[in-house]
């Protein structure tokens, strides 16, 4: 395996698991359409933006079972087919005028489909870089998430406000088909190797009777993504509706944070191969979440003008420890665990953003943004003295 060819796997794990941020996340930026032409309340339009969430869910740490059993090629292939046929069929259904239930159920075919992707792609490069390498290219391949809601809010908002609801969900479609394509063509099974694991057991062994670093991470990773669900789902409706933007205007500001928030997870991941810590970055990324989303909700109270910038540098700082947590998971756990590691570790961080997507919804109905912001401001607070010293690694 040269460099290039590893990097050129990595690219294509990235664009494998671009297709699982649309296919769940895309929905979210449909919330201003479906408020203002089809008069869906925020909260109602939050729960439809959740389904796709709830279909991953159910059976992302069965599929993570399928990856450590059969490795990634296979299953990516079959996972991805299920989340095309589910995008498909929420775009057909779209345009038929069904009722908003069988969206909701062409959309909980495609969450389903995309339980794979991420823990295949994580162990894509646990497998094939090496440890000094890991953090720099764990945060290439956790691009893929600021990446893929970067196209979705460039795109679907104002695609919706255009050529209809119809038109804008044919986005997740095609990522999905490229995603597809990719997986095909470019992706190699990483061999078999000992366990990295620092406990030095088989892959048999359950890493997670190994002491209480995973339990740790995953709950650390919880408080953190509360914040980033807050700034994916509901900063491109804070700025149509509650600051009156051009959707156009909204979506390239979304863009522009996504792609520096993208780049922010390889400098993180970067300064953690560097410092041979992936739980020291950590903390300073969860302690810079918690403040910039306290300023964004206070200059939000305010009307400051500034308020925009602070939510760009909100965003950023909310998405950076992704890439640190994926990839201390897959180096404890090891190849004979880690798919159902990083599959408990997704499972974790949407269930609360499933959870918190419809509060947060009420919350800026009932009280507005900067009430809604100063909540999610706590979380991260609450994660700092939690996050766990290092575990040892190959």
């Amino acid at each position: 395996m040269t460099p290039r060819r590893r990097w050129t796997m990595l690219c294509c794990a990235l664009v494998a698991a671009m297709t699982t941020t649309c296919a769940v996340s895309g929905v979210a930026y449909l919330i201003p359409a479906l408020h203002t032409q089809h008069g869906v309340s925020l909260s109602q339009a939050s729960i439809l933006a959740t389904i796709p969430t709830i279909g991953l869910m159910l059976l992302i740490i069965p599929w993570g079972a399928l990856l450590d059993r059969f490795g990634e090629r296979r299953v990516l292939i079959i996972s991805l087919l299920i989340t095309l046929t589910g995008t498909c069929a929420a775009a057909i259904v779209s345009a038929l005028g069904a009722p908003f239930w069988v969206l909701g159920a062409a959309l909980f075919v495609g969450g389903l489909g995309a339980g794979a992707a991420n823990g295949a792609s994580g162990r894509i490069v646990v497998g094939w870089f090496p440890a000094r390498q890991r953090g720099t290219a764990m945060g290439v391949r956790q691009m893929a998430q600021p990446l893929g809601i970067a196209v979705c809010a460039l795109t679907m908002p104002l695609i919706a406000a255009h050529s209809g609801v119809t038109t804008a969900l044919l986005v997740p479609v095609a990522v999905t088909a490229i995603g597809l394509l990719a997986c095909i063509v470019g992706i190699v099974d990483p061999p078999a190797a000992p366990s990295s694991s620092s406990t030095g057991s088989t892959d048999s062994d359950n890493p997670y009777r190994a002491g209480g670093f995973l339990a740790r991470v995953h709950g650390v990773s919880v408080l953190l993504v509360i914040p980033q669900s807050m700034m994916w789902t509901f900063v491109p409706t804070w700025l149509i509706v509650a600051h009156h933007w051009a959707p156009a205007a909204a979506g390239a500001l979304v863009t522009a944070t996504q792609i520096v928030g993208a780049v922010g997870r390889i400098v993180a991941g970067r300064v953690s191969d560097i410092w041979d810590s992936r739980m020291r970055p950590i903390r300073v990324v969860a302690l810079a979440a918690a403040v910039s989303t306290a300023v964004l909700a206070l200059t939000d109270w305010l009307h400051s003008p500034i308020a925009p910038v602070v939510m760009a540098l909100a965003t950023v700082a909310s998405v950076a420890d992704n890439g640190l947590a994926f990839t201390a998971i897959a180096e404890f756990a090891g190849p004979g665990w880690s798919g159902r590691g990083l599959a408990i570790q997704n499972t974790a961080q949407h269930l609360a953003t499933a959870a918190s997507t419809p509060v947060l919804g009420a919350v800026i109905g009932a009280a507005g943004f900067p009430i809604a912001f100063a909540l999610t401001a706590i979380t991260p607070l609450i994660a700092v003295p939690l996050v766990p010293r290092d575990a040892q690694r190959d």
